[in-house]
């Protein structure tokens, strides 16, 4: 392995994980699609600070690119505080207003300048390790590096600090408010840790893998777990694990790295949402199959204690005559019946059968519900 591909998947699993951070409360407070909002308008932040600083370089165009991340927040919130335009509605107006006034802002007067619109959307990996940070004539690595590790340090640090103030407002905003915990400055600290964050992996990643690593690890995570801290930890594996798969299905493909990544990452969280244990797919339909099975041998037991003791108990109770009682396919009513025997739900002697206590206790149960 190279070493420019060695810096390659470095800078994509630091800035995994620093958009899988923000982006866990992103998709907890069902706000997945600020982040997509976020960047792609903060391209007239960093269009502007270009014109004020003449620099593609400074720091300062993180401090112009995230003001109009924040700006992007409050605009959307104006319109749905209207009670005229709903969330999504309002995001579909913000964010393409801002990013095409950054393109036309390009295309008229930045048009030699490394902005061009195929690194806005896709960003360039590739190119990552040849932008190296010298201070005194020491190379110290790809600058991209040194910029999302601040970033993710950041970002983790204001995110334990404030955890227990972000896990409240987060599932419970009045309560937040009755304890004085300030949800709306908590809202918009979140908007700003997402806007730096988009920023900075704005360079490398472009705006498509910035919204694929904020919200696809997260995504994926929630369908593994209820725990908070859990999830985070789980998305910001499953962020550097797909980036890091990514990259290699790049190398493989000979295509774009940013693409691929993507690509990764929503194979893995489909992957996740067919077979994640308790709330895949695959397990909802094992799950309500067995609660069908359940039902059905609940149903046999009900049927079996009614017609105990009555004239009928030997016609309707044989093995071989449920079906046609209880409507049921045969080859299901045999199963039934082997599986409550099976779970002494029900006792067969001579073909007829009769409930046992078991049963006759788990039939009751159901009538009285």
């Amino acid at each position: 392995m190279s070493g420019p591909q060695l810096d390659i998947q470095l800078i994509a699993a630091v800035t995994a994980a620093a958009c899988a951070l923000p982006g866990v409360f992103l998709v907890l407070r069902r706000m997945a699609m600020m982040s997509d909002a976020i960047s792609h308008s903060i391209l007239l932040g960093i269009v502007i600070g270009f014109f004020v600083v003449e620099s593609t370089s400074s720091p300062l165009l993180i401090f112009f690119a995230a003001a109009v991340g924040l700006l992007t927040v409050v605009l959307v919130e104006s319109l749905q505080r209207t009670g005229l335009v709903r969330e999504d509605a309002a995001i579909g107006i913000v964010f393409p207003l801002l990013f095409s006034i950054g393109v036309i802002l390009i295309s008229k007067f930045a048009g030699n300048v490394h902005l061009d619109l195929d690194a806005v959307l896709l960003g360039e990996l590739a190119f990552a390790p040849f932008d190296r940070l010298r201070i005194a004539g020491w190379d110290l690595g790809p600058r991209g590096l040194w910029v999302m590790g601040g970033i993710l340090a950041l970002d983790l640090t204001l995110i334990v600090v404030f955890f227990k103030e972000l896990k409240v407002a987060t599932f419970d905003p009045a309560l937040a408010a009755s304890l004085g915990f300030a949800p709306a400055l908590l809202h918009y600290g979140l908007m700003s840790i997402v806007s730096i964050t988009a920023v900075g992996a704005f360079d490398a990643a472009g705006s498509i893998l910035v919204v694929a690593l904020m919200i696809g690890p997260p995504a994926a995570a929630y369908l593994l777990t209820d725990d908070l801290t859990t999830m985070i930890g789980l998305s910001v594996l499953i962020g550097v694990i797909s980036s890091i798969l990514g990259y290699w299905l790049a190398h493989w493909l000979d295509a774009s790295i940013a693409g691929a990544m993507a690509t990764t990452i929503g194979i893995v969280f489909l992957g996740v949402l067919l077979f994640a244990p308790a709330r895949g797919l695959v397990a909802q339909v094992r799950r309500r199959a067995r609660q069908k099975v359940d039902f059905a041998q609940t149903m046999l037991a009900i049927h079996v204690m009614n017609h105990e003791g009555t004239a009928t108990e030997f016609a309707e109770n044989r093995v071989d005559g449920l079906q046609e009682h209880l409507h049921w396919d045969p080859r299901f009513t045999n199963r039934i019946v082997e599986l409550a025997q099976r779970h002494g739900l029900v006792k067969e002697t001579g073909g007829v059968l009769s409930v046992t206590d078991v049963g006759r206790a788990r039939a009751q149960s159901a009538l009285t519900r």
